[in-house]
């Protein structure tokens, strides 16, 4: 039978779980044993009476099995020292962070242990249930716009009062990806009039559909196209048209939602300092783009500036402050890929199946994925 460990994370602020009670019954009911280790769902509302009435072991203390189980299932990397600990040819599934982390792939290497980066995952239909990312974008589209609204200085929706009547607040949403459609739907159920930008033309019939106004991007020929599911990096020449058009709407926002992103490189730089001079006092921008360098300048992960008025919030880990209904679409995330991999014979990790090709980042002692771990293109940094 396959052994999944489930631990506590260790990650600052990281209040998710790997599984639920939820997906360790389901887990089990296809033949797995799951341990799961005292207070790991204590922070996403998951107490430990919960996982033993499923069937789960329960494990208190410290001393975790890493040497006997087949696979961990976790949120983030647990500790060098615990995968250290991992057995030949065990399993490590995860958002592993895995753009530069030649130190965790070298950990797993001297183990001979498989991992799988949850964030490489391929966008494809077989896929659709294991998209962690779009999952945990979801939340983070909800709760950006929440935040902006608690620090808005006005209402979001249109008020008649006996005094007179409060116009809707007007909300830009930078990048129509699934935070950006998520935050598009829940500032229209607030009430705003929402506009987004989108460097794809094909954004414009889901953001219209969810009733978005749709800004058309710059008409340029190296207009940025879509691969594997994401937006591919825009050219220096389109991003600078870009800015010209956003200028005149930034300057009629009251909250701006930011989640421009692209996989393995840096956020693309939309707001430049002079288009935040022309906002007005009192707006508030939520940039979910911080930890990859920002889509606005002036952006601090986890914190919020103040400049001239205007709230920069650096909202770098949105999903873990909702994190019960994070952790339960997270395990179903994972539960659905273990499910796929299980056999007769234990966890079946085939490097040509199409779901695991991208995201398989190494196996049997080997870096599959060197243009992730080393971004400069080799170990030792050449091209």
């Amino acid at each position: 039978m396959v052994r999944l460990l489930v631990p506590r994370e260790q990650a600052p602020g990281e209040r998710r779980v790997a599984a639920t009670p939820e997906t360790v019954r389901r887990l089990m009911s296809k033949g797995a044993i799951l341990h799961v280790q005292h207070g790991a769902g204590q922070a996403a509302g998951f107490r430990d009476d919960d996982f033993l009435a499923v069937g789960a072991d329960l494990l208190s203390g410290e001393a975790l099995p890493w040497e006997e189980v087949d696979g961990v299932l976790c949120v983030q990397p647990p500790p060098a020292a615990n995968l250290q600990r991992l057995r030949q040819g065990s399993l490590l599934v995860g958002l592993l962070s895995p753009y530069g982390a030649a130190d965790l792939a070298g950990t797993l290497n001297d183990r001979q242990a498989s991992a799988i980066a949850l964030e490489l995952l391929p966008r494809i239909s077989r896929a659709q249930s294991m998209d962690v990312l779009s999952s945990q974008a979801n939340i983070a589209g909800y709760k950006a716009v929440l935040l902006a609204a608690a620090a808005l200085d006005r209402y979001v929706p249109m008020l008649m009062t006996a005094a007179g009547t409060i116009q809707p607040s007007r909300v830009l949403v930078l990048g129509a990806g699934v935070a950006g459609l998520q935050a598009l739907a829940t500032a229209k159920r607030l009430g705003g009039v929402v506009y987004v930008s989108d460097v794809r033309p094909a954004a414009k019939e889901q953001v219209e559909s969810l009733g978005g106004r749709f800004i058309e991007p710059p008409e340029l020929e190296d207009r940025p196209a879509e691969e594997g599911g994401y937006a591919k990096a825009a050219s220096e020449a389109f991003l600078a048209a870009q800015r010209r058009q956003l200028a005149e709407q930034l300057a009629l926002a009251d909250m701006v939602i930011c989640t421009a992103q692209v996989p393995g490189r840096q956020a693309p730089r939309l707001i430049s300092e002079e288009m935040l001079d022309g906002m007005r006092p009192g707006s508030v921008v939520v940039d979910l783009a911080v930890a990859q360098g920002g889509n606005c300048f002036g952006t601090v992960p986890g914190t919020t500036v103040e400049r001239r008025g205007v709230q920069l919030i650096g909202a770098d880990a949105l999903p873990s402050s909702v994190p019960n209904h994070a952790s339960a679409l997270y395990a179903r995330n994972v539960a659905a890929l273990v499910e796929h991999l299980l056999a007769d014979e234990g966890l079946q990790l085939d490097p040509e199946d199409p779901i695991l090709d991208g995201c398989l980042l190494t196996h049997a002692g080997v870096c599959r994925r060197e243009d992730v771990i080393y971004p400069n293109g080799s170990p030792n940094g050449g091209s």
